[in-house]
């Protein structure tokens, strides 16, 4: 028989919490809060990336002598890079655990930073941004996971937010290495500018050394003692630690009543005639899903696919050339108008992180889509009136307005777009499919952006850079509709209950129906280790 849970106290959970007690939660919440942190530490490496050659692009043409479509496919083939990352990040944490696979992503962009700061041509710049785009792919995909993983529920909107906190800090820190890098020479500014990304991520792999593994990933791979060590430290209270370990089991497939530090996971009918866990996620998943499964499948997708094709990345990545054409000129005010992009994503981010679990998901998502389609109509109307002016000629009030407009689309992104997205593709699947449909998500986020931002610059020259903008906004419409009538708010409900939300009927293995030989074969694996437990004993 299962032992039943204590608290510090030696007071069982079923007796209830002592007042003295409470300020456990406090503590447990920071605990949370720093996994959380360190987690979600990695997506400075994209945010970086992303930053710096927004404005090293400006320095790399005119050193290297490349055309605009060379810049567009420089810039934007990381995105397609990381889709290899992304893909071998869903097989890889299952297999040696997300913490393993933060710090794997942590070296590859090392390596992969170290490369383009010593690049002395073309060839071997898209080499270094191969490597790089691996380890992006890599971190992507493993801090929303790991975050959501390790987060209470009451907290889980606030905490997996933190991914994309940190893109907008990275991206901020980019820009910042563009403006003070900027003033040395032409060959040496550039190179310092990619180079010193290799910073963060040793930091970043040293101190991940100090995280618990997710407890999701130790019950599947039967290690219930470390998992409910791991829970203890996270949960609210003892009820909820006691409560998520239940539900962690039923979802892995592991009856209730087996317990003990490390048990055996008990096979399936594919793992017994050998087809293994792989086969049956992409059954379930991608094959033949349920209803309840193929919704939530098409919400992960819709909202990475909205995510980036409303533009975000055209107007981050090409701020410099946008900030051009809306008439500045000057490489200095160019690159110090563009940290101002910085500022106000960072900024707009921590709102976003603080009013996710109190607001909920839906209202942030809807106004940020909203705001975000207005002000790519104003920038768009904005550009357009430049664009008709005579050469030579300026017009201050369309530049402040295209510069306003500029900073509301990155505001508004930041709001809602950004973080939820992360977040609620993260929380929404059940746990044997959450690395392959998060692997999924991210896949198609990334295939999405490099296709935006290999085309910015041939598609301002089709339909003009207003027009662009205008595309965008009308993508941003048919996403708000997308998000009204498809989208169910998640906040307050744990991991395990949203398959409720989303139709999907309470199964063993969350979501996997087993079949009579199963049940039984797990009947007697549990009686099988009961008693060898008790015989020990």
């Amino acid at each position: 028989m299962a032992e039943q849970p204590h608290t510090a106290s030696g007071m069982s959970v079923s007796d209830g919490l002592p007042d003295e007690a409470a300020p456990r939660k406090k503590t447990n919440v920071r605990f949370a809060f720093a996994c959380a942190m360190l987690a979600s530490m990695t997506s400075i490496l994209l945010g970086y990336d992303i930053g710096v050659m927004s404005g090293a692009a400006l320095f790399i043409k005119e050193d290297l002598k490349i055309s605009d479509v060379e810049v567009e496919v420089l810039l934007g083939i990381l995105n397609l890079y990381s889709l290899i990352g992304s893909f071998a990040a869903g097989r890889t944490s299952d297999w040696i655990g997300r913490r393993l696979t933060i710090i794997l992503a942590a070296v590859i962009f090392f390596v992969g930073a170290f490369m383009m700061g010593f690049s002395v041509n073309y060839a071997m710049l898209m080499a270094g941004r191969f490597v790089a785009g691996i380890g992006v792919g890599y971190a992507l995909m493993i801090a929303p996971v790991y975050t959501a993983e390790v987060s209470p529920a009451s907290s889980r909107g606030f905490l997996t937010s933190f991914p994309e906190v940190f893109i907008n800090v990275g991206i901020l820190l980019g820009y910042v290495s563009n403006y003070a890098f900027s003033h040395l020479s032409l060959r040496l500014g550039w190179r310092l500018m990619l180079g010193v990304g290799a910073a963060p991520s040793v930091v970043l792999a040293l101190v991940v050394l100090g995280m618990p593994e997710s407890p999701r990933w130790l019950v599947m791979k039967g290690r219930l003692g470390d998992a409910k060590a791991v829970l203890d430290k996270t949960s609210d209270s003892p009820e909820e630690a006691a409560l998520r370990l239940a539900e962690i089991k039923a979802a892995a497939g592991v009856p209730a009543d087996l317990d003990g530090d490390v048990v055996a996971v008990p096979k399936t009918r594919d793992d017994a005639t050998g087809g293994g866990e792989e086969k049956r996620v992409w059954r379930e998943l991608i094959l033949s899903p349920t209803p309840g499964v193929r919704r939530v499948l098409l919400s992960a997708l819709g909202i990475h696919f909205f995510q980036q094709s409303s533009g975000i990345d055209s107007v981050v990545l090409y701020s410099p050339r946008v900030f051009q054409s809306a008439g500045i000129s000057d490489k200095n005010k160019l690159l110090g108008t563009t940290c101002a992009v910085g500022v106000a994503k960072t900024v707009f981010i921590l709102v976003a992180t603080f009013t996710l679990d109190h607001f909920g998901r839906r209202p942030l998502l809807l106004a940020s889509t909203g705001g975000m389609v207005v002000c790519l109509v104003g920038l768009g109307a904005g550009l357009t009136v430049v664009g008709h002016q005579p050469p030579g000629t300026t017009v201050p009030w369309a530049i402040g307005f295209c510069i306003a407009s500029i900073l509301g689309v990155v505001a508004f992104f930041s709001i809602g777009l950004g973080p939820i997205t992360w977040v609620y593709s993260s929380e929404i699947f059940p746990l044997h499919l959450r690395s392959l449909g998060c692997a999924l998500g991210v896949g198609l986020n990334r295939v999405t952006s490099g296709v935006i931002s290999m085309t910015f610059l041939s598609l301002s020259k089709g339909i003009t850079i207003g027009g662009s903008f205008f595309l965008y906004a009308g993508i941003g419409s048919i996403a708000w509709v997308f998000f009204f009538t498809y989208l169910p708010e998640t906040r307050g409900r744990t991991l395990e209950q949203m398959g409720e939300l989303f139709g999907i009927p309470h199964m063993a293995s969350d979501g996997y129906q087993q079949s009579p030989e199963e049940e039984k074969n797990n009947v007697e694996m549990s009686t099988s280790t009961a008693n060898s437990s008790h015989q020990q004993q």
